[in-house]
């Protein structure tokens, strides 16, 4: 993002590579409802929270259409079979999401069975049926070489996105994790770096490695668009 120097980014155009999620085996609806007014204010990009909370996210958005709704899929293991990947991306689709977040079946990827992983992936692309499909590597079971491979397996399969973690696990979104999959997929996918993203030094320099969309929870998203507005003029140095 910054070949020709540094550049001004504003607390609007920050908000607008944010997903705001809530994905949490403890989430209530008091912080779903939290979660969407946050989006508001800021107008992130999108929202993601667990399947059963996305039709109340979707009427607590319905004034703010400029917020997509996420899905999550397979979430958080990945290791659901491929026919439940397809239905929970049909169901929530019908029920408004505008983006998928899918898990990658690591276990399956660890074992060696890369063409079942790339025809799990592909059946929730094509699922998605337009709708913009976001690759979860869980990056913090992966050796270097396999995030390289994987990325492209992400790729081959028509992912739109490849994304570093879940969240769940102990790390996630290192510059070494982002800067690899960056390395791996080029310009023919974006990169979204999720799981342990929570302050904006972080964000700067990840984007400053081609990271194009973050996925950070609430407090932490707080936290860093308010650093961001409290920049002068509203906008933080990238």
């Amino acid at each position: 993002m910054n070949d020709g120097g540094a550049v001004k980014l504003t607390v609007h155009e920050l908000a607008r590579m944010i997903d705001l999620s809530a994905v949490r085996t403890d989430v209530e609806l008091t912080e779903v409802r939290q979660l969407a007014d946050l989006a508001k204010q800021y107008r992130c990009v999108c929202t993601f929270v667990m399947p059963c909370y996305l039709p109340e996210l979707k009427r607590l958005l319905a004034d703010a259409p400029e917020v997509g709704v996420g899905a999550v899929v397979g979430f958080p293991s990945g290791a659901v079979s491929t026919a439940i990947k397809v239905a929970e991306t049909g169901e929530q689709i019908l029920q408004g999401a505008t983006e998928v977040d899918m898990v990658m079946n690591v276990g399956m990827f660890r074992s060696g069975r890369e063409q079942f992983v790339e025809d799990d992936i592909r059946a929730v692309v094509q699922a998605a049926s337009g709708v913009p499909v976001k690759v979860i590597l869980e990056a913090h079971y992966l050796s270097d070489e396999q995030i390289l491979r994987a990325s492209q397996i992400c790729v081959d399969a028509g992912a739109a996105f490849v994304k570093t973690g879940t969240g769940w696990a102990p790390t996630g979104a290192t510059l070494h994790n982002v800067a690899l999959i960056k390395s791996a997929i080029g310009q023919t996918a974006q990169v979204k770096a999720a799981g342990g993203v929570r302050d904006l030094q972080t964000v700067v320099a990840m984007l400053r490695l081609g990271v194009q969309r973050f996925g950070i929870g609430l407090a932490s998203g707080a936290k860093i668009l308010e650093a961001c507005a409290a920049w002068p003029g509203g906008a933080v140095e990238v």
